[in-house]
């Protein structure tokens, strides 16, 4: 009955939503009679969808772990060898799995808005749970009647298929749900915009109200992403980290425009202004998450990342993202007097260059989407089929993203309004000079200039310096000492900021060392055979048969020691990539071994065998590519930090106990 249960859950959401997403609007509107009542539905209607959800998802992953193959879709995804975290991680491994945890995930933040936006007026509240209502509404519905995770299989079968061998990976564990959690949370900056273009209200309060929420979706979208290449680069046995895939593309669009949308909140909050440019990146923030949606569930798209071939799932979430993008630019145009411009500010301020790099980043993304769909539009109007790989986006991507990275770098230190241009421009001299020094200089040690190697340290450098020039200005004191007790005064969404932009600093550095000197080579090595790359050599010292719980695998033995040295010297690190054919399959996987460092990472993979003591090796050294996901994690941080700004819980406080002293006086 687990499955009746669960899909009975599912089935109780779907009117729950839709009352979500009826009432409280209606109460919003209506005479103060019945306004207070209807409105008071959200916090209970939020709770309930929350708790019939999880109920649900939590019935499919019982039957997972319990190997229930009368049911489909564990019949498909799972078999009796499938070890317990994979069981587990199989429940949103499939297209119908990851679409209830997308359900989910939405029913959460919904949920979290009702429990923890207390500060927010009682109309406006009560019409962003309608909006997200509405939302879970729509994807409940393409859940229950396109993609059913608890149809029974009759008979029932005696074992399952398997789970996809790529997905049988700890990365898989945790990717999806760090994913959508960041893909869904921009619902909650759409709400916000959907609720503030109903009551035309767009003013400080309004931004400071949505900005930790957009920032917490952004920084889980920036986790899942790279945890995603991470995973990509030492699963998937190429030794890349990012290759321009379409369904990476469908989270990176949406990343970028929260990336612009961050920022813009960020001056609506302070100044008032970018309110239409704000409310506009809010709605193609979650449609562009639909859209990855709509590509990954299509079957549009061939793709180790996508999930569905049925096309008729692609056309329900087609309908549904031409609602959302029609229904919202429709209220946006209605209500756009409303919005108004805001105070203006001068060609140099801190705004100037927060709108230039939003631009920027908005343009990207367009570039990216170009090369994204132009190869499927073509290719269903019958107009022949096309690749569109890495030399479009980098030759597209990096041009646009160099004057972004410089003005990260001015950005802090220009005040509101207008900026004096000299004043910054002396305070930033010496970062200039040693970023610029230290960029000719660092390629140099490594034999030969390579211009573009120089530009990307600079880059690196100069936002990694102004950053030390920005800290070290907060904590001067007025007697120009250093005062690091002087950090309490300034608010956690500065030093947030500071780290986040630390990390792009950290990010372009593994980008750029990685792209410039990295080592790769293929070819056919005899066991007892040393092969050299780079500044080491490995030796092949030979092979075992290893069973694994669902599979069976030849692992090689390869010794890894600094170029020159006998194979006496004992080795650096043994690596023992091996290749992998699962039982219930068949199906054949490269898992690579990987000696990893902050400075390189030394990576292994088999390929084909060639006669019993013959293999196909790629070996690869990868000088600071770690620091790519390490630049991530400094900004994902350094968005939670930003979200923690203790004056978004103050707000909350004052709020809680003016409503306690207005209800005492009464």
């Amino acid at each position: 009955m687990i499955a009746e249960l669960g899909h009975f859950a599912l089935a109780l959401a779907l009117p729950i939503a839709l009352v979500l997403g009826v009432l409280p609007l209606a109460g919003s509107f209506a005479g103060p009679r019945y306004a207070a009542r209807l409105m008071a539905v959200g916090r209970n209607a939020s709770l309930a969808l929350f708790v019939l959800m999880l109920l649900s998802f939590g019935a499919l992953a019982m039957l997972f772990v319990g190997n229930d193959f009368s049911v489909s879709l564990v019949a498909t995804h799972s078999n009796l060898a499938l070890p317990l975290p994979y069981r587990v991680a199989a429940t949103w491994g499939s297209h119908e799995g990851s679409i209830l945890l997308w359900a989910l995930m939405l029913s959460a933040w919904t949920a979290a808005v009702a429990l923890f936006s207390h500060s927010l007026p009682d109309v406006l509240r009560a019409r962003i749970l309608s909006t997200m209502g509405l939302i879970a509404f729509g994807f409940l519905l393409f859940v229950l009647f396109t993609s059913n995770p608890f149809e029974r299989l009759l008979p029932p079968a005696a074992d399952g298929r398997d789970l996809n061998p790529l997905l049988q990976d700890p990365g898989m564990v945790f990717h999806p749900p760090l994913l959508y959690m960041g893909y869904v949370g921009l619902s909650v900056a759409f709400a916000f915009a959907v609720a503030g273009l109903i009551g035309g209200r767009f003013d400080a309060a309004w931004a400071r109200w949505a900005r930790p929420w957009t920032t917490i979706a952004w920084a889980s979208l920036t986790l899942g992403i790279a945890l995603g290449s991470f995973w990509a680069y030492y699963e998937l046995g190429w030794g890349g980290w990012w290759f321009w895939d379409p369904v990476e593309n469908a989270s990176f669009m949406p990343w970028l425009v929260a990336t612009a949308l961050i920022h813009s909140l960020s001056v609506t909050e302070k100044r008032g202004t970018f309110r239409s440019w704000t409310v506009l990146l809010a709605i193609l923030g979650f449609s562009l998450s639909l859209l990855g949606t709509f590509l990954v569930r299509s079957g549009v798209l061939t793709s180790v990342h996508a999930f569905a071939t049925d096309p008729t799932r692609g056309v329900f979430i087609l309908l549904f993202l031409a609602i959302v993008i029609g229904g919202s630019l429709t209220l946006f145009a209605w209500r756009a007097p409303a919005i108004g411009n805001g105070p203006g500010f001068a060609l140099v301020s801190r705004e100037s260059m927060l709108l230039a790099n939003n631009v920027l980043l908005v343009v990207a993304m367009a570039a990216v989407l170009l090369g994204t769909l132009y190869p499927l539009i073509l290719d269903t109007l019958e107009l022949g089929k096309i690749s569109v790989g890495p030399p479009y986006f980098d030759a597209v991507f990096y041009p646009l993203m160099a004057p972004a990275l410089f003005l990260i770098g001015i950005g802090p230190l220009a005040r509101w309004k207008q900026a004096n241009l000299p004043d910054i421009l002396t305070r930033l001299r010496w970062a200039f000079a040693v970023a610029v020094a230290a960029a000719l200089l660092l390629p140099l040690t490594q034999g030969e200039f390579r211009p573009m190697t120089s530009l990307g340290l600079l880059f690196a450098l100069w936002i990694a310096l102004a950053v030390l020039v920005a800290v070290l200005e907060l904590l001067r004191a007025p007697d120009g000492r250093l005062a690091p007790a002087r950090a309490r005064l300034h608010p956690s969404s500065v030093w947030g900021m500071h780290l986040a932009h630390l990390g792009v600093a950290v990010f372009v550095t593994g980008v750029t060392l990685v792209n410039s000197y990295q080592t790769d080579r293929e070819l056919r090595v005899d066991v007892g055979q040393t092969i050299a790359i780079g500044d080491y050599q490995i030796r092949f010292v030979g092979l075992e048969p290893v069973r694994g719980p669902n599979y069976d695998a030849m692992r090689g033995r390869f010794e890894v020691r600094r170029a020159g040295q006998a194979d006496s010297v004992a080795p650096l690190a043994v690596l023992s990539p091996e290749k992998r054919i699962y039982r219930a399959t068949g199906q054949p996987m490269t898992e690579a071994a990987i000696d990893r460092s902050l400075l390189r990472d030394v990576y292994l993979s088999m390929g084909e065998s060639i006669g019993a003591q013959t293999w196909i090796v790629r070996a690869h050294i990868k000088p600071f590519v770690n620091w790519i996901w390490l630049g991530c994690v400094l900004m994902a941080l350094g968005g939670f930090f930003a979200a923690a700004d203790r004056r978004y819980r103050r707000r909350a406080a004052e709020r809680a106990v003016s409503a306690a002293i207005g209800a005492q006086a009464a």
